[in-house]
């Protein structure tokens, strides 16, 4: 019980680091792309830094599903971002936690499981609630950021779809060599349109940084300890409150207000999770944290 409150507790601070970045990437006036980059470079060199300090070389060297589990990951940091920028914190992340209604389709395609009630249910339900964040006028940039959100959604079931084949073949494998190379994709995929014109000022550079050490990199070694002590079905729901979160320090810090549909899709959205997710077997958890 003591391991099962301390995982928790991990899986928790790891989701309200996650749930800042929301909040950070409105404020800085930078380019979407500027920002992912430089982010993701710093926490790329903070996991491999506490790696290689750990004497675990070996787990950043990657095969070929590695590569396809850091290519999903890198597409999730950097739809996400974009989409943050161009809608509302609250349909970038409630879209983005979408992911289990696109492995509903995929799961079944790929390990042969059979389709159930339950999953057709969550299709249903999850579906209805995504159409809940186009509900009223959109403008162009508004709608772009929620189709982008959906599109960090796919790549995060692609990035848990991968991860689970690669757990398969090498179990107990661990996937942070992965959240490594996905990062460093994201960096060097983004340099060529994000080095010309980037020259933040010191508080912008203190921002990237803490998003990069902190938001991206403390959060994902607090979620990989964490997971040790807790099941996968409890971290998933644990894993939510980067979901609630996210929008309420927006709000907190620029009075960012959701649409009363965008609310209502969210929490269905996040209900729908919390019930598929405690109707099925335990599988290793994916970490969600953008």
């Amino acid at each position: 019980m003591e391991d099962a409150r301390r995982g928790a507790a991990l899986v928790a601070a790891a989701a309200l680091l996650w749930s800042s970045s929301g909040l950070f990437i409105k404020v800085l006036p930078l380019g979407a792309l500027q920002i992912a980059g430089a982010r993701s470079l710093v926490a790329a060199l903070t996991i491999a830094a506490v790696v290689l300090g750990r004497g675990r070389a070996g787990a950043l060297r990657l095969d070929a599903l590695g590569w396809a589990c850091a290519a999903a990951y890198a597409g999730v940091l950097v739809c996400f971002v974009a989409a943050t920028k161009l809608t509302t914190a609250a349909n970038a992340i409630f879209l983005q936690f979408s992911a289990p209604i696109y492995l509903v389709f995929l799961e079944p395609w790929v390990f042969g499981r059979r389709l159930q009630g339950r999953d057709l249910a969550a299709v249903g339900l999850t579906l209805g609630a995504m159409a809940l964040f186009f509900v009223g006028r959109l403008q162009a940039g508004r709608l772009a950021g929620n189709l982008l959100g959906m599109a960090a959604g796919l790549c995060l079931a692609l990035f848990t779809l991968t991860l689970k084949l690669r757990g398969q073949r090498n179990p107990g494998q661990d996937p942070i060599g992965a959240i490594v190379a996905g990062n460093l994709l994201v960096a060097v995929l983004c340099a060529p349109l994000a080095l010309p014109g980037f020259r933040p000022t010191l508080p912008q550079s203190a921002i990237l940084l803490y998003l990069g050490v902190f938001q991206i990199g403390v959060a994902y070694l607090l979620f990989n300890a964490g997971m040790r002590h807790l099941s996968a079905t409890a971290a998933v729901v644990t894993g939510t409150l980067e979901a609630v979160f996210n929008p309420i320090w927006v709000f907190l810090g620029l009075g960012e207000r959701p649409s009363p549909w965008a609310l209502l899709g969210g929490a269905i959205t996040l209900g729908v999770i919390a019930w598929y997710g405690l109707g099925r077997r335990p599988v290793r958890t994916a970490p969600a944290g953008t």
